[in-house]
């Protein structure tokens, strides 16, 4: 096996060698591909297969890349591939003169080429160009996986991920889908009146969710800066400021491991409205995920890894003790102390910590046996105070909190409050916070006292939410992993010698 690596490794080098004697001789020839700045590309692929009838006999300019050729003597088919998808063009040497057809056979595939022709219908009932002018735009110097298997190597995927969009049509879709959910949710937001702000990247106190944040030193101030872990805290600011809605779609960076569903920088969108709450919030993501769904897939039926879910019904709406009532048997209002709490965790095999209270036992045992059971659309409301340090309080039940998370395959999809706005009751809150960190807890906040005094000028009532970009992405697209739905996923460095 060893011996057949070294071949193939001996034989890459050798095809690379005569990439570069090709360039190299096109260069001196004074045809240096890399000297050309532009091209006029009229048409796609697709377009020319779309609305073949009224571009028949017609000319059209191509761009993309040489995915197959075959030349035979006097007159060769190629495939060039752009954004769109690809298309057979038919170079004749006597349509395109002897020397471009004599450069075109010296094409290597992974070559980007323009192509101007007419367009017409082969023998074989395919769709092509018959070319009447070839011109090598830039000459590639790599090679190029075999098309038939294509690149299955998952690290290099995620490492070359300029190769993969090349070689699997698959993965281009998912990309080219994720621009369109993106759009969908700007489209939408914009006809509800929102405001789409930026807020800063680095702050010297990363708050607003519960999560560790990198740590960096911004040198011209001699000052350590934390990456955001949430949008926020500062949107809230917004709202204090008169904005009513605002949103942003944002990279936030948390300092936790690697899995299928968690990357630690991530495509986050919080949004909030003045004058609602946490039911404003239920009914304009119902709203929100049908609408996008529709736009981006025609359809508010999904299918993700065989299991269908609805979201042209209206969502469940369920308390989380009410959940673990109905999933885990548990009647939580039965519950009354911290000690009744530790022993029904024990009972049924949940793991918790000495600082652990009796909310965030409730919030452990719905992990453990609840959240992978809700598949449907569903929001999940009214959790304990102890993990909601920024939410509006029940009116009439202060040990729980407005808020909701919505769930669809077992996933946590958003996060939604009627936002805290009393001033002095967020300042307990963050203290409590600081209490948990000192305890051990490095995913609490701190207290943030700008944002203190900014609810102290004061805010109104106020909806807020969260939503994964990234989740919403891999359930209308069928990805099985948050690697395959990111462009270029955080990725252990190779050692120099592999590189």
């Amino acid at each position: 096996m060893a011996e057949k690596q070294q071949e193939k490794k001996i034989d890459l080098n050798q095809l690379r060698k005569v990439r570069r004697e090709k360039l190299a001789n096109l260069q001196e020839a004074g045809k240096d591909p890399f000297l050309i700045t532009t091209y006029k590309q009229t048409h796609h692929a697709s377009q020319i297969k779309d609305d073949y009838k009224s571009l028949e006999g017609k000319e059209v300019s191509i761009a993309g890349r040489l995915m197959a050729k075959r030349v035979m003597g006097k007159a060769s088919f190629c495939n060039v591939q752009d954004l769109s998808g690809n298309i057979q063009c038919y170079v004749a040497r006597d349509a395109v003169g002897e020397e471009a057809y004599k450069a075109f056979k010296k094409f290597d595939i992974g070559d980007i080429v323009g192509i101007e022709g007419e367009v017409f219908t082969t023998k074989m009932g395919e769709r092509s160009v018959r070319a009447l002018e070839v011109t090598l735009l830039s000459k590639s110097l790599q090679i190029l996986p075999e098309k038939f298997h294509g690149l299955t190597d998952r690290d290099l995927i995620y490492r070359q991920r300029y190769v993969d969009l090349i070689m699997n049509e698959e993965s281009k879709d998912v990309f080219i889908k994720r621009s369109q959910i993106i759009a969908a949710i700007r489209r939408f937001l914009a006809d509800r009146g929102f405001l789409e702000v930026e807020t800063p990247m680095l702050v010297a106190n990363a708050g607003g969710a519960a999560a560790r944040p990198f740590e960096t030193h911004f040198n011209a101030l001699d000052e350590n800066f934390k990456l955001r872990i949430s949008l926020e805290l500062y949107l809230k600011r917004l709202i204090v400021g008169g904005l009513e809605k605002v949103y942003e779609i944002g990279r936030v960076f948390r300092n936790e491991g690697l899995d299928t569903r968690h990357n630690p920088e991530f495509t986050l969108m919080e949004l909030y409205q003045a004058y609602t709450d946490y039911n404003g919030m239920m009914d304009l993501t119902e709203d929100m995920f049908r609408f996008v769904a529709k736009e981006v897939l025609g359809t508010t039926t999904i299918e993700y890894n065989g299991v269908q879910m609805d979201l042209g019904k209206p969502f469940e709406r369920i308390t989380m003790v009410d959940a673990v009532k109905k999933y885990a048997d548990i009647d939580w209002n039965e519950v009354d102390t911290l000690e009744d709490a530790r022993k029904i965790a024990d009972e049924r095999g949940v793991e918790y910590e000495k600082r652990h209270k009796k909310g965030d036992i409730l919030s452990l045992i719905f992990e453990e046996f609840v959240e992978d059971k809700l598949i449907q659309p569903t929001f999940l409301m009214d959790h304990p105070i102890e993990i909601s340090p920024l939410t509006k309080k029940k009116p009439g039940n202060p040990d729980y909190v407005e808020r909701f998370e919505m769930f669809m395959n077992g996933w946590e999809m958003a996060n939604a409050y009627s936002e805290l706005n009393d001033p002095i009751d967020q300042r307990e809150r963050f203290k409590a916070q600081e209490e948990q960190l000192a305890a051990g807890d490095e995913e609490a906040n701190t207290t943030d006292e700008d944002f203190l005094n900014a609810l102290e000028i004061g805010m109104p009532p106020t909806g807020g939410i969260g939503y994964g970009i990234d989740r919403m992405v891999m359930l209308l697209t069928g990805a099985t992993a948050i690697r395959d739905v990111l462009l270029f996923p955080t990725m252990k460095s190779l050692p120099a010698e592999k590189q």
